[in-house]
């Protein structure tokens, strides 16, 4: 079941579980793998993807994206470049805790049998990296349990039936736990840094106005929340995941119209429900998550891939993300040699 596209150096304890929406297209899905792959995540967490269907024609993308992440980190760990914190920080792949070196195999794929002396050997120079695989829904969820309730299931509501299997499955294997939408969001940074020293029930949600940073208020149920970035420790992210679910069915039967349902007011009633989510920390933040078009007229050398900006929005549907970020990145030396596209 699933496709294994890249089984990682190491047993991770976080997992960025990305849904694709119907729309996507293999340049979109490109732009983020390429960011992911640049980013700290992509050195302390496995990434699963999930597709409404079987994609064949994103197999090449994925596969793609791998080999040029290879031939980064080869590059940079070859060269000592001292500009590299610009634009790939290859340290973050390649200094492991005592911990994380004795993490373990994968749980993903078969495992890989070798002597203790060929593993002591390379364990000081083998850098840390996540592995990449691939579900679709059907694998996940195979009776579409939605469509009695649904005339027709999208794969904003669909999601939330594959997560309890899934979810489910690992929860003895990761400590946290993000659901991010491909097609909306791009990784850069560390999110999950912000969750990271939080409880296992906690969940940190976003919305879409600027403020500030705090718990629900009756204010903030007014408002719509995210549900497109979900992130926190794994029982609370697979609690919530839960609940919406539950809530999914609850108003598909309570609505004569049954395609009127958004994902959008569902998941923002959810939050609002804090007798519901009783066992989750749920945590607002209204800090606006920036748009990649409000970052690309930046002049530093770093520009939006700076640290600070962990995660963005792709934005504007004007602006064309790919050639952006790509201008950006090919001004870097060894960066322009490992992408054909620059």
């Amino acid at each position: 079941m699933g496709n294994l596209y890249r089984r990682g150096s190491r047993a991770m304890s976080e997992l960025v579980v990305a849904h694709a929406t119907e729309s996507l297209t293999p340049n979109e899905l490109k732009l983020f793998l390429r960011l992911f792959h640049r980013s700290t995540l992509a050195s302390r967490s496995d990434l699963l993807l999930l597709f409404p269907s079987k994609m064949g024609s994103f197999d090449n993308t994925i596969l793609g994206e791998n080999e040029s992440f290879f031939k980064l980190l080869t590059q940079y760990k070859s060269s000592n470049n001292s500009h590299s914190s610009a634009s790939f920080d290859v340290t973050h792949f390649m200094k492991l805790s005592k911990k994380e070196r004795e993490s373990g195999e994968p749980i993903w794929g078969r495992r890989i049998r070798s002597n203790s002396s060929e593993k002591d050997a390379t364990e000081s120079t083998r850098p840390s990296y996540g592995s990449v695989l691939g579900f679709d829904v059907e694998e996940l969820d195979p009776e579409n349990s939605l469509s009695g309730f649904l005339d027709h299931v999208p794969m904003s509501l669909r999601r939330w039936a594959c997560y309890p299997m899934l979810l489910g499955r690992v929860r003895r294997n990761f400590k946290h736990v993000m659901l991010v939408d491909v097609k909306e969001y791009l990784l850069l940074g560390d999110p999950l840094g912000r969750v990271r020293s939080q409880s296992p029930e906690s969940v940190l949600l976003t919305q879409s106005i600027p403020g500030k940073h705090g718990r629900r208020t009756q204010s903030t149920r007014q408002k719509t929340v995210n549900p497109g970035i979900v992130m926190g420790g794994s029982r609370g992210v697979r609690r919530l995941s839960n609940a919406m679910l539950t809530d999914i069915v609850r108003a598909s039967m309570q609505h004569r119209k049954k395609n009127s349902i958004t994902e959008s007011g569902l998941f923002t009633q959810l939050v609002g429900n804090e007798f519901v989510l009783k066992n989750v920390n749920v945590v607002v933040s209204t800090e606006s998550v920036p748009d990649l078009s409000s970052l690309s007229g930046s002049n530093s050398k770093s520009g939006f891939l700076a640290r600070n900006n962990a995660l963005i929005r792709r934005g504007n549907g004007n602006l064309d993300a790919n050639s952006v970020v790509m201008k950006h990145i090919c001004s870097f030396p060894i960066d322009s040699t490992v992408y054909s596209d620059c």
